[in-house]
């Protein structure tokens, strides 16, 4: 029985490994994500809905799914627990019940002016420079396009 030798390349070194950069930045991002989300009253995954219908106004289930890359069955509970909370309304469309439309309500709209402080807060809490961010961003996006 031969001994396994440890490989003389470091190519395995966990160290080295781009996919757990981002796990672990995504961690620590993240517990700095959740005191802001909670004054507001948001987790995250509901601050990514939040987010898109601040910017959208409306849409459908299905656009939303899209936008944020989540399928029905993880989105409909955040949606459900949103319209809960009178963020939001879900509608059946009149024309295709298989449609679902959503809608901010008042509550909805006006939750985004205590939201706008976060995305600074989290830039200055993270500790990187601007022109990092922005590359950093640029290299996640381009990741995230293959």
């Amino acid at each position: 029985m031969s001994k396994v030798k440890t490989p003389k390349d470091e190519v395995l070194l966990l160290k080295n490994q781009i996919c757990f950069s981002m796990y672990s930045s995504m961690h620590r991002l993240m517990k700095l994500y959740r005191p802001l989300l909670a004054d507001i009253g948001l987790t995250y995954p509901q601050y990514l809905v939040m987010l898109v219908m601040w910017e959208e106004g409306e849409a459908t289930v299905s656009k939303l799914g899209d936008r944020l890359q989540l399928d029905s069955g993880t989105l409909t509970p955040l949606l459900k627990r949103l319209e809960q909370m009178e963020f939001l309304s879900r509608i059946r469309s009149n024309i295709d019940e298989r449609i679902v439309n959503i809608m901010l309500t008042k509550k909805g709209k006006s939750l985004r002016e205590k939201a706008k402080s976060i995305p600074e807060k989290i830039f200055c809490l993270s500790g990187i420079e601007e022109s990092q961010a922005m590359q950093l961003k640029s290299i996640l996006d381009q990741l995230g396009s293959h």
